[in-house]
């Protein structure tokens, strides 16, 4: 059994503003110019060998500039996805054998290396890979950072749950790994999660295999290489890279597969849990399943709704990241009375909202959603809505794609709140607003509980104490995370826990102990100290 001794309190990371003039700022443009004038060779890492995958390439570009190339991958193959799982199960032995100290201080140890040097690395390459602004670049990769030092933290918590002990006995748990290897797949929106999803397994014992987001590649690439640096041992986490049933076939058919770490959509993810059922009876052990799948968040105001609060929580909630944030705010209820002061301001700060080459100008807002698919469907929903009858597009609706895949902040009103805009997913910069009349309150409340088949975030702005209580106990089951009088993004590690229900997923809670329960497999030990010697018992006398 691990031993475990105290482990240093975590803190979250403090968020680095990059004003003009700065030094985090001179050393990061000068990080995303020496990386935008690179075309790395973006290798995959089995049992700590770095080498190409063996199937189609994989050209890896700026989103806002997507004729810049800023690297290749090759996809990988069943060979190369089984020389993966090989890998972890050579590494797991040792892995496992060692102590939980001795594991936790690979991954305290890598926060440390990247809230300091490898900082700039890596918030570049998210700006340049993901198209992220400076902002949210830099708030990703100081989640990531919070995730290294929290898990440590509520691992320690978890291995000091221990049962009691009657007389002359002692009961203890052995919080095992589990059996097999992680098939950790991540998606392209957060290095954060990209990060965390293969190594909180990997911090409760697990060995795994990491397939991120083709569109994520490139700071995967290098956040494999700070892992390294910080003591990783080849094969505890092996990258593999590349897209579509080649690589996942191999690992959902594998006896072995112990468990799957997804963030990613509701379809992909309903996709394995069905492949994974289809194939239960060939595995060593039932697998566990964790997944973060889509959302459509909600905002409800009230009538005594503060004015100011709700347009900057409209603006930030829905347009920052570009709404590719999978809690991001993309339908509102709002009352007459609040939208009629409401209406003018908030459209007038959505048209300042820039978005641009983030890495060439670190002063836009944001700037283009990940690649062409994705603007093709957003381009789709504002072409369908420019035609509908009932519903107007105030602000926005604008897309180009010469240069970078750009998609314009954009405000639908919708007078049928059960029209599609109110009820699809279309990740991007697409806000869906209703107005309702002050009286219809209740109406609404109801009608947002039950339109959405998701339940991951949602935002009630009020004054009004009971209406805010009443709210919360009616929408219980709409989001997993509740927000109050503030946007339905940000969660913050080891203060908001994050997930859904419904089909947004398993609501296992990243960023709290409860997603590394679901990693170890318990074992109770009871010692005798007092053997009996004989089978009677004082009754049979």
């Amino acid at each position: 059994m691990d031993a475990v001794t105290t482990v240093p309190a975590p803190r979250n990371e403090a968020v680095l503003a990059y004003t003009p003039g700065s030094p985090e700022r001179s050393a990061l443009a000068e990080r995303v110019k020496e990386m935008a004038s690179t075309q790395a060779e973006l290798r995959m890492n089995i049992g700590g060998e770095a080498r190409l995958g063996r199937g189609a390439p994989i050209d890896v570009v700026q989103p806002h500039r997507h004729r810049h190339l800023l690297g290749r991958a090759r996809g990988a193959t069943p060979d190369d996805m089984s020389a993966a799982i090989t890998a972890t199960r050579t590494a797991g032995h040792d892995w496992r054998e060692l102590s939980f100290d001795d594991r936790a201080a690979v991954f305290l140890r890598a926060a440390e290396l990247l809230a300091g040097p490898w900082r700039s690395t890596l918030v570049a390459a998210t700006m340049l890979g993901q198209s992220k602004s400076v902002h949210q670049a830099e708030i990703d990769i100081c989640e990531l950072i919070d995730f290294w030092r929290f898990n440590v933290a509520f691992a320690r918590q978890i291995h000091g749950e221990q049962p009691a002990s009657g007389p002359r006995e002692w009961n203890r748990v052995d919080y095992r790994p589990l059996e097999g290897f992680i098939y950790a797949v991540t998606p392209f929106n957060f290095t954060a999660i990209a990060g965390n999803l293969p190594t909180a397994p990997a911090l409760m014992g697990n060995t795994v295999v990491w397939k991120p987001a083709s569109t994520q590649i490139l700071a995967a690439y290098f956040t494999m290489q700070l892992l390294e640096q910080a003591g990783l041992p080849p094969g505890v986490v092996n990258l593999v890279t590349g897209s579509g049933a080649a690589v996942s076939d191999a690992a959902l058919r594998h006896p072995d597969l112990a468990g799957i770490h997804f963030t990613g959509s509701t379809g992909v993810f309903q996709h394995l849990w069905s492949t994974v059922a289809e194939n239960l009876a060939a595995y060593r052990t039932y697998p566990r399943l964790v997944g973060e799948t889509g959302g459509k968040n909600f905002v409800l105001a009230h009538p005594s709704a503060d004015v100011e609060t709700l347009a900057t929580l409209l603006v930030r909630g829905a347009f920052e990241y570009q709404g590719q944030k999978c809690s991001a705010a993309s339908r509102a209820y709002v009352p007459r009375s609040v939208w009629n002061r409401l209406r003018e301001p908030l459209f007038a700060a959505v048209n300042e909202l820039s978005y641009g080459d983030v890495g060439g100008n670190l002063g836009v807002f944001g700037g283009a959603v990940i690649d062409s698919r994705s603007h093709a469907t957003l381009q789709s929903a504002i072409e369908r809505a420019a035609v509908h009858p009932t519903i107007s597009t105030p602000v926005g609706g604008r897309c180009a794609q010469e240069d970078g895949w750009f998609v314009q902040p954009t405000i639908f009103v919708g007078e049928d709140p059960l029209d599609e805009i109110f009820t699809a997913e279309y990740f991007g910069p697409l806000l869906a607003i209703h107005v309702y009349d002050d009286g219809q309150y209740p109406k609404m409340l109801k009608l947002v509980e039950e339109t959405s088949r998701y339940g991951l975030t949602g935002s009630i702005v009020a004054r009004d104490p009971q209406v805010i209580a009443h709210a919360g106990q009616v929408l219980r089951f709409a989001a997993g995370n509740l927000y109050i009088n503030d946007k339905p993004t940000g969660a913050v590690v080891g203060r908001q826990p994050f997930g859904g229900g419904r089909a947004s997923g398993t609501n296992d809670k990243a960023g709290g102990p409860y997603n590394l329960m679901r990693w170890t497999s318990p074992r109770c030990i009871k010692e005798n100290f007092a053997p009996p010697a004989d089978y009677r018992y004082p009754y049979m006398d």
